[in-house]
């Protein structure tokens, strides 16, 4: 487990860079986290690290995103349902072709969802700062995050 405070959003913004950094097509990173606590900004700095152009905004209403880029983006938000139905996974699983895929409130879709290579965790220390947890099975990715993060969490 890799963990950084941060004391502002441009600093869990680019975790969110780092992160991307280190992933490929077929990635899908679940992010939890209170309200409020920065997970769309997270993955705004992921997306744009990614190549995304534009507005990177939460899908809390429309459920999921697909940006385009190379390659393309999902970012999912699962706050509004209780549980995930297979018709509910049909809908979504799409998003999860040919993409790195972000999902907050994941455990809610747990038992349809790919398995993620990295959770990333939330927290409020204090207005200002977050405390950000990456977990990670992945000894690679873990290492290869860890080197990134170290430059990321100088400018945090």
């Amino acid at each position: 487990m890799l963990r950084v405070t941060t004391s502002s959003a441009g600093g869990t913004a680019q975790l969110g860079v780092a992160l991307a950094e280190c992933l490929r097509v077929g990635d899908v990173i679940g992010v939890r986290g209170e309200l409020g606590a920065g997970k769309t900004v997270f993955i705004r700095g992921a997306c744009e690290a990614l190549g995304v152009e534009g507005r990177v905004t939460s899908p809390t209403f429309t459920i999921g995103h697909r940006y385009l880029a190379d390659p393309d983006v999902a970012h999912l938000d699962l706050y509004r349902f209780e549980s995930m139905s297979p018709g509910e996974w049909a809908d979504i699983e799409p998003l999860f072709v040919d993409s790195i895929a972000f999902v907050e409130w994941p455990d809610v879709g747990a038992e349809y969802l790919p398995a993620p290579r990295a959770v990333v965790n939330l927290r409020h220390v204090d207005p200002e700062r977050r405390e950000i947890e990456i977990t990670t099975a992945d000894q690679q990715l873990e290492r290869s995050l860890a080197a990134a993060m170290g430059d990321a969490s100088s400018a945090a």
